[in-house]
């Protein structure tokens, strides 16, 4: 990504945070906060930047998350989320498609307002338990039997992070799909350049002007960069040392990658990925240094 000017920081105005991995982890209970996210949250607001979540959260509406989220100390309203199950809603009614819902039972309720009655496609979410046999092949034969089939993702991640170890995410059923039905998915969520263009609309900040946080190095970092953004990478979540050893292979690089939320970017820690340009150090010090995040 080409640098615009040495004083860049200066004109950042909005930040678009992912959620799970990077402000928290999920699992029982409602999960656990990421140390130091909390705080940062609020430190973020206090500076005056704009703040909007842009998450592939599928197993909730967007009310029950915010909630979530506020129980585990996060000042969020809905306002600030941005998540795949309100932009597909909007698709389906944009296309005249009525869906096979094949989602998380908590996240139904955000699909309501849609007709449902003789389905023209398939809309797949992470459904973690209902991810059984008989409702993979309810889906199949639905598709297979379509003259011009339908499949709809929220999101493609291949895994996500919770208490208790890492777990499938919607990906990795959507190429099964894919695979049986000879067909391609489209995909309403990260890193879909269209959903982050939405949240940037949300966020009420152009793609120069904001920055996008996160764990995945695919869906968030090289789906903020495909839209003009810089990307952090937060080395929390699902980010893993060994794993991008081993499968290196996406020729996606964020801006600059962070072990915690506290930590300044440091010059010769071995954070720095490359890139076509070299980001500037002294602009990611002087944006830390307004957000307040470096250790006191």
């Amino acid at each position: 990504m080409a640098e615009r000017g040495r004083g860049w920081a200066r004109a950042v105005r909005g930040l678009l945070l992912d959620v799970n991995g990077v402000l928290y982890d999920s699992g029982a209970g409602g999960g656990v906060p990421i140390a130091g996210s909390v705080e940062a949250v609020r430190r973020i607001k206090a500076s005056g930047l704009k703040l909007q979540l842009c998450t592939n959260e599928t197993q909730a509406t967007r009310e029950s998350f915010a909630r979530k989220l506020r129980a585990l100390g996060f000042d969020i309203a809905v306002s600030q989320v941005t998540a795949p199950a309100p932009a597909a809603c909007h698709l389906l009614r944009e296309r005249s498609l009525r869906p096979h819902l094949l989602v998380h039972h908590d996240l139904v309720p955000e699909f309501a307002e849609v007709d449902k009655t003789n389905p023209n496609c398939v809309v797949l979410g992470d459904a973690a338990e209902n991810f059984t046999y008989a409702n993979l092949n309810e889906a199949f034969r639905l598709l297979i039997g379509m003259e011009k089939p339908v499949l709809i993702s929220l999101g493609k991640g291949r895994y996500y992070k919770e208490t208790d170890g890492l777990k499938l995410d919607v990906g990795a059923y959507m190429k099964a799909l894919e695979y049986a039905c000879d067909i391609q998915a489209e995909v309403v969520g990260k890193p879909s350049k269209r959903f982050f263009e939405s949240a940037l609309a949300e966020l009420g900040v152009p793609p120069e002007q904001a920055i996008m946080i996160g764990d995945d190095i695919v869906n968030d970092v090289g789906g903020a960069q495909q839209c003009g953004m810089r990307a952090l990478q937060v080395r929390t979540g699902k980010y893993s040392l060994q794993v991008r050893a081993e499968k290196n292979d996406f020729e996606v690089f964020p801006s600059v990658s962070l072990y915690l939320w506290k930590q300044l970017p440091g010059a010769s820690d071995g954070s720095w990925q490359g890139q076509k340009a070299a980001v500037e150090h002294s602009q990611w010090r002087s944006l830390s240094q307004r957000l307040s995040l470096a250790e006191h």
